[in-house]
């Protein structure tokens, strides 16, 4: 007897991505790649219309290009984050530019990854498995709550909350993860590849200086004092505040 046939992903096993692009033939090419390896695609020509689908759709993950009509990419990643349906969704940033100042400018804006043009349809379709990868590897994490000096990194919700003033910090996927990994090893030390890998895995390449980024975006929203530089080697969350 022949043995049976793998069941193929229905439309709701499959995660959706949504591709913000002005190139139709580019964007014609990676959504044929993308339904190839089997993802649900959206496409949208601009920031804006990216944007509305985005919030009527609410995509596994999107895909922006920086530069682009009516919203470039990072206004748009920008607009995404401020939204709270969307503020967790994994953004992978397309740049023809090759100036380490728009990379940072995408990361800033809470991009968790960038990949330059031209592209290239297999690696985007890696890098889009590997960052879905990662997410699912932090929802599966045991430990869903740290209490450290006066703040509690909450994983089950993505927050931060001060309990002693009622403040309640929400930060992107990102932030969040680095403060709850330094979080959850207070005192030590960490050099920035440590880091990088930690939190952003060995499938996803971003550069040391991501690492800075987002240390510096943490410290704007819950205080400078929680993550110290070690200098010359990385950061670890300060063993007493003040510090």
């Amino acid at each position: 007897m022949d043995a049976a046939a793998p069941a193929l992903p229905t439309d709701d096993d499959r995660a959706t991505v949504l591709v913000v692009d002005d190139e139709p033939d580019l964007v014609e090419l990676l959504q044929y790649a993308l339904e190839t390896a089997g993802f649900t695609v959206l496409t949208a020509a601009d920031g804006v219309s990216g944007l509305a689908l985005a919030e009527a759709e609410k995509p596994d993950l999107i895909v922006v290009d920086i530069m682009m009509p009516r919203m470039d990419g990072v206004a748009l990643t920008e607009q995404i984050r401020e939204r709270a349906a969307l503020r967790l969704t994994p953004i992978l940033m397309l740049t023809a530019r090759t100036d380490e100042r728009d990379e940072i400018a995408g990361l800033e804006a809470g991009a968790d990854d960038y990949l330059p043009k031209p592209v290239s349809p297999k690696r985007l379709v890696s890098r889009v498995k590997a960052l879905l990868r990662r997410i699912e590897r932090e929802e599966e994490a045991t430990t869903a709550q740290v209490r450290v000096h006066d703040i509690v990194v909450d994983r089950d919700r993505y927050v931060v909350e001060r309990p002693a003033t009622g403040e309640t910090f929400r930060l992107p996927r990102k932030e969040f993860e680095l403060l709850f990994f330094l979080a959850s090893h207070p005192g030590r030390v960490f050099e920035r590849d440590e880091l990088l890998s930690a939190v952003w895995g060995a499938d996803v390449v971003v550069v040391d200086r991501t690492v800075d980024v987002h240390v510096r975006k943490i410290r704007e929203k819950i205080g400078s004092d929680y993550i110290e530089t070690v200098k010359g080697v990385g950061y670890r969350l300060a063993e007493a505040l003040g510090e």
